[in-house]
């Protein structure tokens, strides 16, 4: 009968040599690029715009959530206006109190311990205006993060890539520092591919927006090597019955945002400062020729952000109710780092936003929202 030491010995040899004998094929899927969120070493990051509500003392007392990053502006400056009955009027006053709004959530986030970010929101019209704009309504300081928010290519209500090199330019030259650029997975895709016509924007640091489980076959993408944020949880994959992730004190369908690094170390790395590498013209990534990542979650996030009534459909199939964050992570969620279920993440046909109601068939009070843009256009 063998002894205690010597089956110890026996079974660890065994192991070695079966692990020896595993096949060398492609390797597994990082986990930053699957489900992180489910892992509880990793930080989290809000963001919000103006109409969405917050209970700061409970969205603090999750201790993964290490930034907040908050609307600042979006296009071009307001027009003042006095005639409180008219559209001008409604636009005006929610303009002037957003502002206000702004600074008073600065000021909440930060005394409560969370680092603080901005994000414009870039549209159509002069760029340069547009930054200047950004710059004195959000008055970012050194260790706040600044982003540039591109939401679509080839659609003339937002901000060109010509023009968003432009509004770049203007924040580097007032403040010496480069904005991060948040955009979705098809417009990464077009500026790494042609980064010889974005020499700044392909070389950003890339808040990355994709509303999928698994990103592992998207990196590396021309100059990114990663994502630096990730938003992985929205109005559009989001409801009241499934989510991929919950925060108390927040709506619903809040946006949620992953960093591959713990706490500790996001506090070190904000406000992600500086350019990436540009990688030479031999060793760049061939992205046109990546494997396919489908086209789903590429629905617009300003389509959610301007409509705030808008309430999701049904979940996809095969997603699943998530409880609310903020327990202290069982043993086994320690030791497998999952203790969620899967969920599907993209937008479909079914659960697409509803088109907005003609401005003539809202109620004068409903026109104290971020649908304005949209009234304004009929």
């Amino acid at each position: 009968m063998h002894s205690k030491r010597q089956i110890t010995g026996l079974t660890i040899t065994a192991l070695c040599a079966m692990l020896l004998a595993l096949p060398t094929g492609a390797a597994p899927a990082r986990a930053e690029f699957k489900e992180p969120w489910r892992d509880y070493r990793n930080a989290l990051v809000l963001d919000a715009y103006e109409l969405n509500a917050l209970d700061w003392t409970e969205i603090v007392k999750n201790k993964r959530i290490a930034g907040f990053i908050g609307k600042a502006t979006d296009g071009l400056p307001q027009e003042y206006c006095t005639e409180r009955e008219s559209l001008c009027g409604a636009q005006w006053r929610k303009y002037s109190v957003s502002r206000e709004l702004y600074q008073t959530r600065r000021a909440l986030a930060k005394s409560l311990g969370l680092k603080w970010g901005s994000y414009h929101l870039g549209r159509a019209g002069d760029p340069e205006l547009q930054a200047l704009h950004y710059l004195q309504v959000a008055r970012p300081s050194p260790d706040e993060v600044i982003v540039l928010d591109i939401e679509h290519l080839g659609d003339e209500r937002f901000m060109s890539l010509e023009d968003a090199e432009r509004f770049v330019a203007t924040i580097h030259r007032r403040l010496d520092r480069y904005p991060m650029l948040y955009t979705n997975h098809m417009t990464a895709k077009h500026i790494a591919a042609n980064r010889a016509d974005y020499p700044v924007l392909s070389r950003l640091k890339l808040w990355y927006a994709r509303y999928k489980d698994d990103i592992s076959d998207v990196f590396p993408m021309g100059n990114w090597d990663r994502h630096t944020l990730w938003q992985f949880s929205y109005g559009g994959n989001c409801n009241r019955k499934a989510c991929p992730y919950r925060v108390r004190g927040t709506p619903y369908d809040i946006d949620v945002n992953i960093a591959p690094m713990t706490v500790d170390a996001l506090r070190k790395a904000w406000p992600f400062d500086g350019l990436h590498e540009d990688r030479p013209a031999e060793t760049a990534i061939d992205v046109n020729a990546t494997a396919a990542v489908g086209n789903g979650g590429e629905a617009s996030h300003s389509n959610f952000v301007a409509n705030p009534d808008y309430h999701p459909q049904e979940p996809p199939p095969g997603s699943s109710l998530t409880a609310p964050d903020g327990e202290t992570p069982t043993s086994r969620q320690k030791a497998d780092a999952k203790p969620m279920g899967p969920m599907e993440g993209d937008v479909t046909a079914e659960n697409a936003i509803p088109l907005p109601r003609p401005c003539s068939a809202r109620r004068q009070e409903e026109l104290e929202s971020d649908d304005l843009a949209d009234c304004g256009a009929l």
